[in-house]
């Protein structure tokens, strides 16, 4: 009784303290406890945390190595090849007899992806269920009978380029280049008439010459992206030496030439200054412009086409030939009835190339063909 009668007192003290408070004591009395309060729910819950009472306890699949071995069999294959398309959409017929929703799903998601290997990663992750099905095993059975079928009349391609210089890590290199001044070349291609592919195919010989006989320098220096820039005999990304810049100029400018190529181009190549010959260099060896080299490139080709064509022999539909001589010079361009493939000999891995069929090879391989279209007629009228 004397307890209850102290816990009263003590309250009836405390509720006197509380009415004797000002109003802005009050509050801030009131935030205090309402912010110790929230602390000790945080410090609750994190103790809670740490001895684990909210752990969800987690297991590992059964199906863990299954999905690990796919995981690797994709991360291994950049592309599918001819006879995977062929296989997924066998596959997704067979899978049609047994399970036809499944197969309508994985049709339908095909033609909209347009990715063999996600197909195939598709029927890959439904085998995880089919494996342990009792009609799995008749699926699978399927499967391989078709298999063994498609290999034996489609056999497995390689990744491999029939060109077999093309499969030299160079052409990568030397490809993202192109890519790289697709616009200064059509530029170049529009100033001088000549179709920006041709210019290319020489482009090509050019630098997979130099890629070759100077690699290492390439890759030290240049990197994936940037065409290599010669300055010793000949200059520029296209390999034009210095005198023969000087014949293409005076060439636009001669009238009684073989090699003139019309009024509308005598002022193609004007000098902006008096000295010439730095002028000259300078439009070579600009790392980041490259429009002079392939202004020049083309040219070469339209002053040796029209000499061709003004002896009666015309070699505008030969790029074999026009690059051949194009890598030779004006002096061996001597126009006949029978004329050959070749130019300066160019190792690739073991094997040995002549300029005139590297640009040839380049030409007609419908490589870059999104960039550089094969035109109906290399020489614009």
């Amino acid at each position: 009784m004397e307890g209850k009668i102290s816990s009263q007192e003590g309250n009836l003290k405390l509720w006197q303290v509380w009415k004797s408070l000002t109003k802005k004591s009050k509050v801030l009395l009131l935030f205090l406890v309402a912010f110790a309060l929230a602390g000790f729910a945080v410090v609750g819950a994190w103790a809670l945390y740490k001895i684990g009472i909210t752990n969800n306890a987690g297991s590992i699949d059964k199906n863990n190595r299954y999905l690990a071995d796919y995981h690797a069999r994709y991360s291994a294959s950049d592309s599918a090849d001819f006879n995977s398309n062929v296989q997924n959409f066998v596959n997704i017929s067979l899978l049609n007899k047994l399970y036809p929703v499944n197969a309508q799903l994985i049709f339908d998601a095909a033609k909209d992806c347009d990715d063999p290997n996600s197909v195939d990663r598709m029927l890959y992750a439904l085998n995880l269920y089919l494996k342990d099905d009792p009609q799995g095993e008749n699926y699978q059975k399927m499967v391989d009978e078709v298999q063994a079928v498609i290999a034996k009349y489609h056999p497995k391609s390689s990744n491999l380029n029939a060109i077999t210089w093309m499969n030299d890590p160079g052409w990568n290199t030397l490809k993202r280049a192109l890519i790289g001044d697709t616009a200064v070349l059509r530029r170049a291609a529009e100033a001088t008439g000549v179709d920006a592919r041709l210019i290319v195919a020489c482009t090509v010989g050019e630098q997979i010459r130099l890629f070759n006989s100077k690699r290492e320098d390439y890759k030290r220096y240049l990197g994936p992206a940037i065409l290599m820039v010669e300055q010793q005999f000949s200059y520029g990304v296209t390999g034009v030496k210095l005198e023969t810049a000087a014949k293409i100029e005076n060439n636009l400018k001669d009238s009684l030439s073989p090699f003139y190529m019309g009024k509308a181009y005598e002022h193609l190549l004007d000098f902006e200054t008096e000295d010439i010959e730095t002028e000259r260099i300078e439009r070579f060896t600009n790392f980041r412009n490259h429009y002079y080299s392939f202004v020049y490139a083309g040219c070469i080709l339209r002053q040796i086409m029209l000499q061709w064509k003004r002896a009666g022999y015309d070699i505008s539909d030969r790029p074999d030939i026009l690059c051949t001589l194009y890598n030779l010079g004006f002096s061996v361009s001597k126009p006949k009835p029978d004329p050959c493939c070749g130019g300066s000999r160019v190792k690739v891995g073991d094997e040995v190339y002549t300029f005139g069929v590297l640009g040839n090879d380049f030409f007609y391989s419908g490589e870059l063909q999104e960039y550089y279209p094969l035109p109906s007629k290399t020489f614009a009228d």
